[in-house]
């Protein structure tokens, strides 16, 4: 709601505020309009309502004023004048006819306002005139809600005395006692009870007025409940106790009140976190960690997927907590059900001073972890330089591969970061290493277009046109730019189209940086895989413009299948996955645009059979045949539209007929 300066307001408006009743009625009499709005549509009314002058809001009335006039949020002059807590104001209004049972935007009557403002005494005017009190807003809520929501006792006397129903739950099944019990209004949650409150009640989620008072550390309220007798281990949907969600908010006076009742310090929940668990990785969970522990918390305890406590200290760099756990006997390194210790979680989340205190109290860091990896795959991978630096100075062979043949400099590679590349280079990793599908770092770097690492590796002398078990390339790889994969990351965002080609532009601009590079350095382009392709048809199938612009600069016509083992040309690889960009880069170049593929197809036809129109537009525009046939089928590209169930009409090209 926005604060607008009086000195800007109409002169009625600065009347009001003034609070000077003759000067009104004069500006009233030469025509001031009363029913004025603001840029928030109130009212001159809205604002006597809101001061609680019952004075002038009678004279404004009298004059002409609309009782029931709503502002942009649905406000009336009864809700202002019950917020201010006026009780004259509110007589004046209701005299009047103001309705006493209009909604705002967010279905709030006036009495939702009374109750959520300690207005007693307009409350007291307005629930006479009311069908029920029981009326919920647009969450569920009561006035019952409001009033034990903001502590204010008398109004919940009030209500409960005027037939408020004790037990109504909102739209999240929360009762008054809920909310009473989290924001820590010990009075009302006392009322409450006293009047017949279900105190283990459950709202949808399954959280009991003790779970909500101990996660907002509403200590005297837990020890209230505590003293009734409730379940202090019952449980939640996600089978969170009380004591699990005080130590995930860091409560320690409610964790240290919950273990001196009794409750079950190795509870787990569905996942099998127990309550150290969360205190070890939540942000406030030091004191909570201390307490658990002395009071006999097992520090080695494993979730379902075979975390302990000080996994969690690794995930989220809790390394005072990590000393703590390894002072009272946890295990460092213990794994979890991917074969991780700590220490692998430590690195690959980046923190180094864990990192280091793992390593001080005596962790393996050649220890194998997810898919063989050690902690310095991980923390290269995830391109943490600093933690790189750590592990290296712990010392074990450094080309040591994992299941997959990858040494640390291929995820350093993959990772991106040069300074994990340059560390490793100086500690002896060796560049001419390769994994098991015979692929090189450089391969690596190229594959996710990481220009710098490229550059370092090829600066050092890696091999630019090293091919891998399938003959590719680094020029392979930065021709296709790994986009296979990116496709399934971008893809996520389909429903924004911009921010998808923006990405792919960017992913494009990146790869052609790389391919330059390599192409600057001697990269061959000609040389083909074990399929017959090269760089070009890689760059075509990927709809790279940018990247084919510069391999055709080296090669003059490259694209040329004739002497060739390769069962589609580039132009075919454009026109089959639908990149009209890359297939108008090559067709500035191609003299056959016809060429066949090894059942005799033609881009056109497979451009069509495809329904990619663009593709098809542009192949027509160039000359491409409409009639050629293939030589399965003997169908032509006409043919093949029909076969694509294309559901927008005819062909493109058939206005070319």
């Amino acid at each position: 709601m926005a604060v607008l300066k009086l000195t800007d307001q109409p002169p009625l408006v600065q009347a009001i505020f003034s609070g000077d009743p003759e000067e009104i009625r004069m500006l009233i009499h030469k025509t001031e309009d009363v029913n004025a709005l603001d840029s928030e549509k109130r009212t001159p009314l809205h604002v006597a309502a809101f001061l609680g002058d019952a004075e002038i809001i009678e004279i404004l009335i009298l004059s002409g004023a609309r009782v029931n006039a709503k502002d942009n949020m649905w406000l009336t002059p009864l809700h202002r004048a019950v917020a201010s807590r006026s009780e004259e104001a509110v007589q004046v209004l209701i005299k009047h006819s103001a309705d006493v049972n209009a909604r705002d935007k967010n279905w709030q009557t006036p009495l939702h306002v009374a109750a959520a403002n300690k207005a007693v005494k307009c409350a007291e005017v307005i629930i006479p005139l009311l069908s029920s009190v029981n009326v919920s807003d647009r969450g569920g809520r009561t006035a019952l809600h409001h009033a034990a929501l903001n502590g204010h006792v008398e109004m919940v006397n009030l209500l409960l005395a005027k037939g408020a129903n004790i037990n109504a739950f909102d739209k999240k099944d929360r009762r008054a006692l809920h909310w009473a019990a989290y924001m820590g209004h010990l009075d009302v949650v006392a009322l409450l009870i006293n009047h017949g409150a279900e105190v283990t009640c459950k709202d949808k989620k399954g959280y009991t007025p003790l779970h909500a008072a101990a996660s907002n550390g509403q200590i005297n309220v837990v020890k209230h409940l505590l003293n009734l007798g409730v379940e202090i281990d019952e449980i939640n949907v996600y089978g969170n106790t009380a004591l699990h969600l005080a130590c995930y908010n860091g409560q320690d006076a409610v964790v240290n009140e919950l273990t001196d009742y009794g409750a079950n310090v190795n509870q787990p929940n569905n996942s099998g976190f127990t309550p150290l668990h969360f205190a070890a990785a939540s942000t406030h969970g030091a004191l909570c960690l201390e307490l658990l522990v002395n009071n006999g918390a097992d520090v080695n305890i494993q979730s379902k997927d075979g975390k302990s406590p000080l996994h969690m200290t690794a995930v989220h760099g809790r390394f005072t907590r990590s000393q703590t756990l390894i002072q009272n006997g946890g295990e460092i390194d213990c794994v979890d059900k991917d074969g991780n210790t700590p220490l692998h979680v430590a690195a690959r989340y980046g923190h180094e001073l864990l990192i280091n205190t793992l390593i001080t109290s005596g962790a393996d860091t050649a220890k194998c972890g997810i898919h063989s990896m050690f902690p310095l795959h991980l923390a290269a991978l995830n391109a943490h330089s600093d933690c790189c630096r750590k592990l290296l100075s712990s010392g074990f062979e450094i080309d040591t591969p994992d299941k997959f043949g990858r040494t640390c400099l291929h995820a350093a590679a993959a990772g991106g970061n040069v300074e994990c590349i340059k560390l490793l280079q100086s500690s002896g990793a060796d560049f001419h290493k390769k994994d098991k599908c015979g692929r090189t770092p450089l391969h690596y770097a190229a594959a996710n277009c990481h220009f710098h690492c490229i550059e370092t590796l090829v600066t050092t002398g890696a091999n630019v046109n090293e091919t891998d078990d399938w003959g590719r390339t680094a020029l392979h790889y930065a021709a296709a730019s790994d986009m296979d994969r990116n496709k399934t990351t971008l893809g996520n965002a389909h429903e924004n189209s911009e921010e998808l080609e923006r990405a792919r532009e960017l992913k494009e601009k990146e790869a052609a940086l790389c391919l330059e590079f390599l192409l600057q350095n001697d990269a061959n382009p000609s040389i083909r895989d074990k399929e017959g392709y090269n760089s070009i048809h890689y760059a075509a199938a990927y709809g790279h413009r940018q990247c084919l612009e510069l391999l055709l600069e080296r090669t003059n016509n490259g694209f040329e299948e004739s002497d060739s083992g390769a069962t589609k040309s580039p132009l075919h690889l454009a026109a089959y996955n639908g990149h009209h960009q890359a297939l108008e880069v090559l067709l500035q170049s191609l003299v056959d645009l016809d060429i066949r593929d090894e059942k005799g197809r033609t881009a056109l036809d497979l451009a069509a059979f495809k329904g990619h129109t663009e593709c098809v537009e542009a192949l027509v525009n160039q000359g491409a045949s409409i009639f050629v046939k293939d030589n399965v089928t003997k169908r032509t590209p006409l043919h093949a539209s029909g076969r694509s169930c294309q559901e927008s009409g005819y062909p493109s090209f058939v206005a070319h007929l």
